[in-house]
């Protein structure tokens, strides 16, 4: 699989490490459903079949985090931007 990095350009997927579900977002501490909504987001998590957004991060080359889209059935990548910055085509 080959990831365009948007810093460094193609790179193999050998150069980054995956960090997860990039759609979800960590509870806040002081709700008060804080330790259910905590077990919810480290460990009941989908695994969907098809296009996820997912954290990357170029370990083995400019050491930036990215958000890739890729297709979880054919690990086709489809857009890649800098985390941070708003998917290419979406206001934030």
């Amino acid at each position: 699989m080959r990831i365009p990095c948007p810093f460094c350009g193609l790179r193999g997927h050998e150069e980054f490490v995956v960090d997860g579900d990039a759609t979800v977002t960590r509870p806040a501490p002081g709700r008060p459903d804080a330790p259910t909504a905590a077990v919810r987001f480290v460990y009941l998590r989908d695994n969907p079949a098809g296009w996820h957004r997912e954290w990357w991060f170029h370990a083995f080359g400019c050491e930036r985090w990215i958000v890739v889209e890729r297709d979880t059935v054919t690990h086709a990548v489809g857009r890649v931007w800098s985390a941070g910055d708003p998917a290419p085509g979406e206001d934030r």
